[in-house]
């Protein structure tokens, strides 16, 4: 296990490979296996640099390192507080996000948040990676750094990249699979509530469930099709490489790498799609899963699908966009969203009142509205529960 071997500046990249690849295989067991989270989470830290980590959300948290005072703290009090959980809503997914990308280091140092959680515990910095949407419910890995090993540098953010997409696509595979047999039933609304299209396989790629978006996507846009039970494509070369990837994830030996194993797809059959490309994403599931499967039909991959086409703009972007912005009104209009009105913002952002007031009537003028309470309906109604 990695807990016992920090990693030192410019480790050789093999050593961190290897590493990685344990970790990973760890990251995944946890999705189906929550107990284990606490020691993922011990060696994410020791892997990414830090003294302490958290998968945490506003309803839940594993965590290893921390005080668990604290941890009540943070989650019934701080977390409000936290700057750089404020900047989750201009941050992109699984790119990390420290102190200094939200609020300038003499602010962080003058805010309630420091003074009285942070500081106490000898936290200097942290550095964070949302895997989930929405960002005002963002899940997220959080890794803290003690005073006596600095602030977060460039190569805390790499480990942090490198990490980050397994953490999503764990919690995301923990959605479809109950705990102690195959979770389709229960998690069925889940499944259909998400707009990217999730197919279970077997090893052999017989299709044993789809959510509604892959439903969806058979039986209209896809460059997808069912053959006997199975999950295939559109032409003989999609085929094989849908097989080898099946077949290859069965394998608990092979080695998959952050975008699973990437299967290119191409809609030939119907006139309105012809031509369209897509990308599909091969995970494994673990063994705990296919154990606990009806015999012949336990799911040993999940695909995703998705068509081939560069993200769109994020909700805040969108705002920010919509009504002329700056990014410092931005960030109070999030904070107005968040936190509440204009002296605890001021205290997150770790600036004086008379600012936010300034940068609020702005806004007022900008959005064309009066109060508050129609700042938190504006911001609202651009935020999606679900992202494909």
């Amino acid at each position: 296990m990695i807990a016992s071997e920090a990693i030192s500046t410019g480790a050789p990249k093999q050593a961190t490979e290897r590493r990685l690849s344990s970790l990973v295989a760890a990251i995944y067991d946890a999705a189906f296996d929550p107990e284990r989270w606490s020691r993922v989470l011990a060696d994410s830290a020791i892997f990414v640099g830090g003294c302490a980590a958290a998968l945490c959300s506003r309803d839940d948290v594993y965590q290893w390192g921390l005080d668990p005072h604290y941890v009540q703290l943070y989650r019934h009090t701080y977390i409000s507080f936290d700057p750089v959980v404020l900047g989750y809503s201009i941050a992109d997914i699984e790119e990390p996000i420290s102190t200094v990308d939200v609020i300038p280091r003499d602010r962080f140092l003058t805010t309630r948040f420091y003074k009285e959680w942070a500081q106490p515990q000898g936290f200097v910095d942290s550095v964070h990676t949302i895997l989930e949407e929405p960002c005002q419910n963002a899940i997220a890995l959080m890794v803290f750094r003690h005073e006596r090993d600095g602030l977060v540098d460039d190569e805390m953010r790499w480990h942090m990249r490198l990490l980050a997409p397994h953490f999503r696509r764990a919690i995301l595979i923990g959605k479809l699979v109950d705990l102690n047999k195959i979770g389709i039933t229960p998690f069925a609304d889940v499944l259909d509530a998400i707009n990217a299209a999730i197919f279970l396989v077997d090893a052999t790629g017989c299709l044993v469930h789809a959510n509604a978006a892959g439903g969806a996507m058979l039986s209209a846009t896809s460059p997808l099709r069912i053959a006997d039970k199975h999950l295939a494509g559109e032409d003989q070369d999609t085929d094989r490489a849908l097989c080898n990837a099946f077949a290859r994830a069965s394998n608990r030996n092979a080695k998959v790498d952050t975008k699973g194993i990437v299967v290119p797809l191409l809609a030939l059959g119907r006139e309105v799609h012809k031509g369209e490309h897509y990308a599909g994403h091969v995970f494994p599931l673990s063994s705990q899963v296919r154990r606990s499967g009806q015999a012949g039909c336990a799911p040993t991959a999940v695909l995703f699908v998705h068509k081939a086409a560069l993200r769109t703009s994020s909700a805040p972007e969108a705002i920010a966009k919509a009504y002329k912005l700056t990014a410092m009104e931005l960030r109070v209009l999030l904070a107005i969203f968040d936190v509440g009105g204009v002296p605890e913002v001021a205290e997150a952002l770790g600036v004086a009142e008379s600012t936010v007031k300034t940068h609020l009537g702005r806004i007022f003028d900008k959005t064309n509205s009066k109060r508050q309470a129609d700042l938190v309906k504006l911001v609202a109604s651009f935020a999606n529960l679900f992202v494909g």
